[in-house]
């Protein structure tokens, strides 16, 4: 019996390889994929060969082990059934739908402890690592009662990012994206006004907190001459080997603006006296059998079209937001 994985095998180059499928081990259970989320982010960066290659996947997650070099099996929103389970494992996982941050393929073997047991439907869980990136830049940026708050980049996690900070009393929340599509979609989650980059500073005077979620390094630039007095700039973007220019100057200088890096990989020190990633991601499952993502949903291709898939983030973005890999 064989299954399928995706396999970045180069600069904007993908292959779909038949690989064996393993019996689990005694403490394993095998999963079957039936959707699996393509990331415009990090993703992105990984097919456009814009990632160190010696650079470690995420040590933080079991599945990633390994480097960016070349040829890699990555990805990491999976949802799938347990198929089969080891001689130690209790039966009570079989059939279980599960989410794992695991890369595209077919099928997998994992320790249970590592997957995610869900019952929301695959493409709504597979929103899982979008939600809880955004849950995690909001409780970095702490926003207050009243505070006027601008978000660079409406992609899937920028729009998660939108849709939780409308749950908070804020007095404006602007987004801030060049794609009308994505700035309608902004609209309809919560946002008071999403307008292009040209249109900003006439939608929100002096923001208490800018995100920058873009994955642009200009957007960077624009979020940090934009916040007021004393803000906060919270940079969710990751730009890999990008280069990014700063103009940190007078203005800068005595702004006393704070720049702060948020990624979800980690629960940041500030939080840990009371968080933990498992109470983190229980907000994520609430939040995500509450709320109708659907819109954001714009294509699906089977794994074997997996090429097909990359092409239309990396040559047509404005066109996407969701794209999901599919596995019949």
């Amino acid at each position: 019996m064989t299954g399928r994985a995706l396999y970045f095998t180069g600069g904007k180059s993908v292959a779909v390889r038949e690989e064996p499928i393993g019996d689990p081990g005694p403490a394993q259970v095998r999963v079957r994929t039936e959707r699996s989320g393509i990331s415009p982010g990090t993703e992105l960066l990984v097919y456009r060969e814009e990632v160190p290659g010696e650079l470690p996947t995420d040590e933080t997650i079991e599945a990633l082990d390994g480097t960016f070099s070349y040829p890699l099996k990555y990805g990491y929103a999976a949802v799938g059934r347990v198929t089969a389970v080891g001689s130690d494992v209790d039966d009570d996982w079989l059939d279980r739908r599960v989410f794992a941050f695991n890369p595209h393929e077919s099928h997998f073997l994992a320790d249970p402890e590592t997957l995610v047991p869900t019952t929301l439907a695959p493409e709504r869980a597979l929103f899982i690592p979008n939600v809880e990136a955004a849950v995690n830049f909001v409780m970095d940026a702490r926003p207050r009662i009243g505070a006027r708050v601008a978000v660079f980049g409406q992609g899937p996690v920028g729009l998660l990012t939108t849709a939780l900070l409308s749950e908070f009393p804020l007095a404006t929340l602007v987004t801030v994206d060049p794609c009308g599509a994505r700035r309608e979609l902004s609209e309809a989650l919560g946002a008071d006004r999403s307008v292009a980059p040209d249109g900003l500073d006439a939608a929100i005077e002096d923001p208490d907190i800018a995100f920058e979620l873009s994955g642009n390094p200009t957007a960077l630039d624009d979020a940090i001459d934009a916040t007021g007095y004393a803000g906060r700039v919270i940079v969710g973007s990751w730009y890999g080997t990008k280069d990014v220019q700063l103009d940190l100057g007078a203005a800068y200088h005595r702004s006393h603006i704070r720049v702060r890096s948020s990624q979800v990989s980690r629960i940041d020190p500030d939080h840990a006296d009371r968080w933990d990633k498992d109470r983190r991601l229980d907000v994520v499952r609430s939040w995500l059998s509450d709320t109708d993502l659907s819109a954001l949903c714009t294509h699906e291709f089977g794994i074997e079209r997996a090429p097909e898939a990359y092409r239309l983030l990396d040559e047509r973005p404005d066109d996407a937001v969701q794209v999901a890999l599919t596995y019949e």
